[in-house]
C-alpha cells in the first residue's frame, strides 16, 4: 500500500495520539511533524485524561485506534529492553476484548474449514460465544461421544483487515526509523516485524493446536499442570477445537481459598512449573498472565490449567544454558561467575572489562540481598540486571526478553497466591535439579548414541576436507586476520590452542571409538568402551590450558 493511500489513516492515529495529550512523546520522537498544524483544531482532553500518567492515556489512545493496536500494545509490552517500565505495564494490562460477531457467521466459518455440515462434526454448537478477541472468538459445542469442547473460530476477514494494519504498522515504523534519535538501538522495523510474526502466528489456529500438543505432552504424566486435549479431526487453519475445561483464574483469591486449597503450596508450585517449561522442556507459556492460567478448585489435589498457546517461547540451547548458569550465579551471589558467564555467551562484546562489569552486577545486586528473600523480585533483579548491562553494549535475542516478561508474570501470580513466597528457595534447587539431569554424563551418552549415525555419514568425507585444507594452506590461499597487534599474546594463544587441539582430536577419537564399540557390539559389555571413554576424558582435561 502506497504512503499517499495510508496518509488519511495516519492522520487518524496521529489525531488520537494528540486527543490523549501523546504529543509529548510524538514529539520527543520527531515522528510526525504535521502533527503541530493540526494540534490547533483538535478538541483539549478531558481533565480526567490530561492529569492521567503518559502510560495510562497511551493505553487508552491503543483502545480507540481499533483491536490490531490492542495487540500490537500486547507485544510491545513484552519488549522492556525498548520502551520505558510505566509504559510497558500499562501496555501489558490492555485487555484484546471486542464485540462479537454472529454466531451464524461462526457457523458457517467452521463448516468451510472442516468441509462437513455442522452437524456432521459436533452434537451441539452454541451460537452464542463465550469469550470474543480482536482475531477469534471461541464457542461451546459437544461432540457426538458426548465430550464437551470448545471452538476457537477465526474472525471473518480478519487476514485482509491485519494486513491493512500490518501495512500502517510499518509506515510508522518507517518514520520512526527516519527521525528517531534512538532508531539504530530501537530498530523500530524490526519490532514492526516481530509483531507482524506474532500476528500471522496467531491467524493459523493449527500452529496453536501444535503448541497445545508439544506442551500437553511434555507434562503428559504430571498432576500439577492440565492442557486441554486438541481434536485434530475437528480443527483447521481457521478453527480450533479444544477439550473444555473449568476453573478460576489463578488470580481469583476469594475462589481458592474458598475451595480449601493451600495457596502457598500452589504458588511454589507455580514456580515449579515455569522453569520446568524453560529449562527442562525449552518450550514455554509466553503470555501467562492469570486470564490465561486457571486453577482447578474440583479436588483437594489442585493444578493449574493452561489456555491460550498462542504465543510461546523457547531458547536456543545455548542461551537456555548461559541463562540457566546466570541464574544459578544469581542465586549464590557469585558476581564474578554472573560476569564471566555474559561475555562467555557472547551477549557483550570482548574487549568489555570482567572487574567493571563485576562491579555493576554487584552495585544493582547488593541492595537486594539486605532485605528477607521473600521480599526480593527476582524478576526485578534480572530486568534491572539487563538495564545495566546495556550500558556494556548488551546484546539479547527478543525471545530472552519474552522470558523476562514471562518471569514477571509468572512471579506476579505467585505473590498474589503467597505474598510471603520466596521465590529464590523454591526456583534455586529446581534449577540444579534440572541442570543435574540435562548434563549428565548417562544424558551425553544419550546424545551421543543418538548423534553417531550422523557422524558415521560424515566421517567418509573428513579426509577430503582435511586435505582441501591443507592445500589451501599450503598454496597461501587460507587468510588469517588478526584483530590484535599484541603478537606475543597471539604467539601465546597459538601455542595453546595448538596444545588443546591436539589433546581434543586424541580424547574426540577415543570417546568417539568407545561409542562406536559400545553401539555394535553391546555384548562385550561396557569395560572397555568406558575404559576408552575415560582416556578421551583425560586427554581432554591433560590438553586444556592452565592459568591466563
Amino acid at each position: 500500500m502506497t504512503p499517499l493511500r495510508l496518509a488519511p489513516r495516519l492522520l487518524r492515529v496521529a489525531s488520537v495520539l494528540l486527543r490523549y495529550r501523546l504529543d509529548e512523546l510524538v514529539d520527543a520522537a520527531h515522528l510526525f511533524r504535521p502533527l503541530k498544524l493540526i494540534r490547533a483544531v483538535l478538541p483539549r482532553a478531558r481533565a480526567d485524561v490530561r492529569d492521567l500518567p503518559r502510560g495510562a492515556r497511551l493505553r487508552m489512545a491503543m483502545n480507540e485506534l481499533g483491536p490490531i493496536f490492542v495487540k500490537a500494545g500486547q507485544v510491545l509490552s513484552t519488549r522492556r529492553d525498548l520502551i520505558p517500565e510505566d509504559i510497558a505495564d500499562e501496555l501489558a494490562s490492555l485487555q484484546d476484548q471486542v464485540p462479537p460477531f454472529p454466531g451464524t457467521e461462526a457457523r458457517a466459518i467452521v463448516e468451510a474449514s472442516l468441509g462437513h455440515p455442522i452437524t456432521e462434526r459436533f452434537a451441539r454448537f452454541d451460537e452464542e460465544p463465550l469469550a470474543s478477541a480482536s482475531i477469534a472468538q471461541v464457542h461451546a459445542a459437544e461432540l457426538h461421544d458426548g465430550t464437551s469442547v470448545v471452538v476457537k473460530v477465526l474472525r471473518p476477514g480478519i487476514d485482509q483487515r491485519i494486513r491493512r494494519d500490518v501495512d500502517l504498522l510499518h509506515a510508522l515504523g518507517e518514520l520512526a526509523q527516519r527521525w528517531h534519535p534512538n532508531a539504530d538501538k530501537i530498530r523500530p522495523l524490526d519490532v514492526v516485524a516481530e509483531i507482524e510474526k506474532t500476528l500471522e502466528n496467531e491467524l493459523d489456529l493449527q500452529r496453536e493446536g501444535a503448541n497445545a500438543s508439544l506442551l500437553g505432552r511434555n507434562f503428559e504424566h504430571s498432576s500439577e499442570l492440565k492442557v486441554p486435549v486438541v481434536y485434530w479431526d475437528h480443527s483447521s487453519a481457521r478453527v480450533l477445537t479444544l477439550e473444555r475445561v473449568h476453573g478460576v483464574p489463578a488470580d481469583d483469591v476469594d475462589a481458592i481459598e474458598a475451595a480449601g486449597i493451600d495457596r502457598r503450596a500452589l504458588a511454589a508450585m507455580g514456580v515449579r512449573l515455569f522453569y520446568e517449561q524453560v529449562f527442562r522442556d525449552n518450550f514455554f507459556h509466553a503470555d501467562a498472565h492469570p486470564g490465561n492460567i486457571w486453577v482447578d478448585i474440583s479436588s483437594h489435589e489442585p493444578r493449574f490449567i493452561a489456555l491460550d498457546f498462542g504465543i510461546m517461547g523457547s531458547l536456543p540451547e545455548a542461551d537456555q544454558y548461559w541463562l540457566a548458569e546466570n541464574f544459578i550465579a544469581l542465586f549464590e551471589r557469585d558476581y564474578r561467575r554472573i560476569a564471566e558467564l555474559h561475555l562467555a555467551a557472547g551477549w557483550m562484546p570482548r574487549h568489555v572489562r570482567v572487574d567493571e562489569l563485576e562491579a555493576a552486577v554487584r552495585t544493582v545486586c547488593e541492595p537486594y540481598f539486605t532485605r528477607p528473600l521473600s521480599q526480593i523480585s527476582l524478576a526485578e533483579v534480572v530486568a534491572k540486571l539487563f538495564n545495566t548491562a546495556r550500558r556494556f553494549e548488551l546484546t539479547l535475542q527478543p525471545q530472552l526478553i519474552l522470558l523476562q516478561k514471562t518471569l514477571l508474570n509468572i512471579e506476579g501470580v505467585g505473590r498474589m497466591l503467597d505474598p510471603e513466597i520466596d521465590i529464590w528457595s523454591v526456583a534455586h534447587p529446581v534449577l540444579k535439579r534440572i541442570l543435574r539431569e540435562r548434563y549428565s554424563p548417562r544424558r551425553a551418552l544419550h546424545t551421543l548414541r543418538r548423534r553417531l549415525p550422523e557422524w558415521l555419514h560424515a566421517a567418509p568425507r573428513m579426509p577430503d576436507l582435511a586435505r582441501e585444507m591443507l592445500e589451501q594452506s599450503v598454496a597461501g590461499q587460507t587468510r588469517v586476520h588478526f584483530a590484535s597487534e599484541d603478537l606475543q599474546r597471539l604467539h601465546v594463544e597459538a601455542r595453546r590452542s595448538r596444545r588443546l587441539l591436539a589433546g581434543g582430536l586424541i580424547g574426540a577419537t577415543l570417546v568417539f571409538s568407545a561409542a562406536l564399540v559400545w553401539s555394535l557390539a553391546p555384548q562385550h559389555g561396557p569395560w572397555i568402551p568406558g575404559i576408552a571413554a575415560g582416556l578421551g576424558l583425560l586427554a581432554f582435561v591433560l590438553s586444556w590450558p592452565r592459568g591466563r
